[in-house]
């Protein structure tokens, strides 16, 4: 393989900002990002992800080697001379819960502006099974006025990128790959395994997968479905979920999965893309919707819990104080894309409840431009009727709950997090 290849990486974000600085060691590329705000912070060699280690983004930034090194840019012209362009842009749900292509289809017009013969464009956002092919081929080919597959290449690698998570990195996690044939799915894959030392696997085909990665965190979401409707069933019953599951998990075989809420960019997206697809080939998947309705209800479950404990304390709802702890979507991580801690929020909002929202990890400004809400700054509390401990931070567990059940808090702990002898309620 060329070395000296050019690689262009689409979206400086969760997926593509550790994905440029790995490439970058080994090749030269060109991290791009329409948000030029983005740009400049990461040559300030600032991550808001937290994603990047700043060591090696330096490093790479400040390379001169004429081989290897990473060029950030917001400008068009610079990704002229790649060779490879990979894109790495979310795919969100709209208000529907439909599959939003907007940021993808946005991508690719730009980069049929730029598309020369014999480049390759891999796709990196998840999918549904055929839209690489269906939906963004046809966008370059417009543009660009080349072939598919004569002209230039195409290729797709589902992202596995787990924020937050410091363990299982890029290049720890086995990466799937596929070309648009096979001379290019090995050129594909090959470069993906010289900087992914757990190795590769190549799939036959673009479509398969894509379906790899939709059906990765169906699963996950369906398998959470079901103790979230365990949680919901022993609450009726008056037993801990935690106790059931801790003496099931007993079994070799046994998915010792925990009951919570199911947000983030993936498990409580990425259904919906597999679900599309299914019901435009004319099949419904019953499953995996009812899923997504249970995991989807979670939230209001929680809130609906609170005011209920409040009622039987005698207590006055409109007005009462809650702080909810937390609001990223999953614990030690800023990642407040699709958070169903919002559910809780304006649940207890309509009750006429007065909510604060702490979280140390996520940006008080991104929270604000959002979802509206000014989040609180200090940890020095005042004093709250109701505490919600919806992500398990690791900082949370420095705060003194005692202190709060020693002047009548009612604490819910959604995540098991803390001391049992310290929560009045737990999913």
């Amino acid at each position: 393989m060329n070395t000296k290849k050019q690689i262009a990486i689409i979206g400086l974000g969760y997926v593509g900002l550790p994905l440029a600085i790995e490439f970058a060691k080994k090749y030269k590329v060109i991290g791009f990002d329409t948000n030029e705000s983005r740009v400049e912070e990461l040559k300030r060699i600032e991550d808001r992800t937290h994603e990047a280690k700043l060591d090696d983004l330096k490093s790479v930034y400040s390379s001169t080697d004429q081989d290897r090194g990473l060029t950030l840019s917001s400008s068009l012209p610079d990704l002229a001379a790649c060779t490879v362009y990979i894109v790495t842009v979310p795919t969100p749900i709209d208000h529907l819960k439909h599959p939003d292509l907007g940021p993808l289809l946005a991508a690719s017009e730009m980069l049929g502006i730029v598309l020369k013969a014999g480049d390759i464009v891999i796709y990196e956002s998840t999918v549904y099974p055929g839209c690489t092919e269906e939906d963004c081929v046809p966008v370059l080919e417009k543009i660009s006025g080349l072939k598919y597959n004569v002209d230039f290449f195409c290729g797709y690698s589902p992202e596995r990128i787990n924020p937050g998570d410091k363990i299982n990195t890029l290049t720890k996690i086995k990466k799937v790959t596929s070309g648009s044939n096979a001379e290019v799915a090995l050129e594909i894959d090959q470069l993906y395994a010289s900087i992914i030392t757990a190795g590769t696997h190549l799939a036959p085909s673009i479509k398969v997968a894509e379906a790899s990665k939709a059906i990765e965190n169906a699963q996950r979401d369906v398998n959470i479905s079901f103790v979230n409707e365990l949680a919901l069933i022993f609450d009726r019953m008056g037993i801990d979920t935690s106790d059931v599951l801790a003496a099931a998990a007993t079994k070799w075989n046994f998915l010792n999965y925990k009951p919570g809420l199911v947000g983030g960019h993936c498990i409580g997206v990425d259904p919906y893309y597999l679900a599309h697809k299914s019901e435009a080939l004319g099949y419904k998947p019953e499953v995996i919707l009812s899923g997504r309705r249970v995991n989807d209800n979670m939230g209001l479950f929680v809130a609906n819990k609170v005011v209920k404990m409040l009622v039987a304390k005698n207590k006055v709802i409109n007005g009462a104080k809650a702080l909810i702890l937390g609001f990223a979507f999953k614990e030690n991580c800023p990642d407040t894309r699709n958070t169903k801690v919002i559910d809780i929020y304006k649940e207890l909002k309509s009750f006429g409840m007065l909510v604060d929202v702490y979280d140390p990890w996520a940006n008080t400004a991104d929270v604000k431009a959002e979802y509206d809400i000014q989040m609180i700054q200090s940890d020095d509390f005042e004093h709250y009727d109701v505490i919600i401990l919806a992500v398990a931070h690791q900082q949370f567990l420095d705060i003194d709950y005692s202190g709060f059940k020693a002047k009548g808090s009612i604490i819910f702990d959604t995540k098991s997090f803390i001391r049992r002898d310290l929560a009045d309620a737990r999913l």
